[in-house]
């Protein structure tokens, strides 16, 4: 393995920006998502179908930053890939269904918005039993699991030339298909491969924006008019309603502008590599890579600023270990 780090030259004080950088999002992201986590488990009253969402999606993140990250960074500064191909298959897997599970808990979250701001009473912390919340997960985790499946057949472990005499040959995780596939797969594969990149736009991209964000705006309107009229719960519950609905809306925000640069990055592959140069490609790909990790990091921090109870059950369990200590 080449050291990145020394002699000091450009390319080494890049790696040691993205070795601080990634070292900031990976301290931020566990210590964030470990404690969303926590505090959903460990709290009675915070165990509601919304919160519970969350904490699922907390747990994806948490898995992001705490598996993905070290390998992507590995590849990025010795330009191999620690456990060889079981990685290069494995990362890309758990990326796109990671996508998908913040796909899906997004939509369910303005689903469950809505239906709570159309409830006549709108109970904020109600609590649902749990085979209605273990289903609403299952339906999540199975579906982007199996959507992902196809990532882990289009993978495969390139070698390449070194780019100096002596140096040891690099890995790159392609896209290929392998011909040792049996025909009905291989013939999948190549389906999917072709509609892979309109199909991870819309469904990773414009579904959960577009449905959100008019969900988000629907029930918006509605939790007016019942601020306005007052005849449903107190104003308390109101406002509960009114924050949770902004929370979902800030985090489909921070969503779509963190996987803009992925779809960017696939056009460009699909219509315009022959123009570009590797450089430029590796570089909107890391840049791609860096803003999942940073959606994984920032996600919790989003909550706890504007999710009130998140952000009382924070302060009262950091209370709680000072009184310990």
């Amino acid at each position: 393995l080449r050291n990145p780090f020394y002699p000091l030259t450009e390319e080494s004080y890049g790696a040691y920006a993205v070795m601080c950088l990634s070292v900031v999002i990976f301290g931020i992201g566990i210590m964030g998502n470990m404690a969303v986590m926590c505090l959903v488990c460990h709290n009675y009253y915070m165990r509601s179908i919304s919160n519970s969402l969350l904490a699922n999606l907390a747990f994806w993140d948490f898995l992001i930053v705490f598996f993905c990250l070290p390998l992507v960074i590995f590849q990025e500064l010795t330009k191999k890939w620690l456990l060889e191909d079981f990685s290069c298959k494995i990362v890309p897997y758990i990326e796109v269904a990671s996508l998908g599970v913040t796909t899906f808990t997004l939509c369910a979250l303005c689903i469950d918005r809505f239906r709570a701001a159309t409830n006549v009473q709108m109970y904020y912390e109600m609590i649902e039993n749990c085979t209605s919340t273990t289903a609403k997960l299952a339906v999540i985790w199975v579906g982007a699991l199996l959507l992902a499946l196809p990532e882990v057949v289009l993978r495969q472990l390139a070698r390449e030339e070194p780019e100096y005499s002596g140096s040891p040959p690099g890995e790159r995780c392609v896209v290929k298909i392998s011909t040792a596939l049996p025909d009905t797969i291989y013939v999948l594969a190549l389906t999917y491969d072709g509609a892979r990149l309109w199909w991870y736009f819309g469904c990773y991209f414009c579904l959960p924006t577009l449905f959100t964000i008019t969900c988000s705006l629907v029930t918006a309107r509605k939790i007016r008019r019942a601020e306005k009229a007052c005849t449903r719960g107190n104003k308390r519950q109101i406002q509960l309603e009114s924050q949770m609905n902004c929370t979902v809306v800030a985090l489909t925000i921070l969503y779509g502008f963190c996987i803009i640069p992925e779809n960017i990055c696939n056009i460009v592959t699909a219509y315009m590599s022959t123009g570009v140069s590797r450089q430029t490609m590796d570089l909107l790909h890391l840049i791609s890579q860096f803003l999942l990790f940073f959606k994984s990091c920032v996600t919790p921090v989003l909550l706890f600023c504007l999710c009130k109870p998140f952000s009382r059950a924070f302060m009262e369990c950091c209370c709680c270990c000072c009184d310990e200590c």
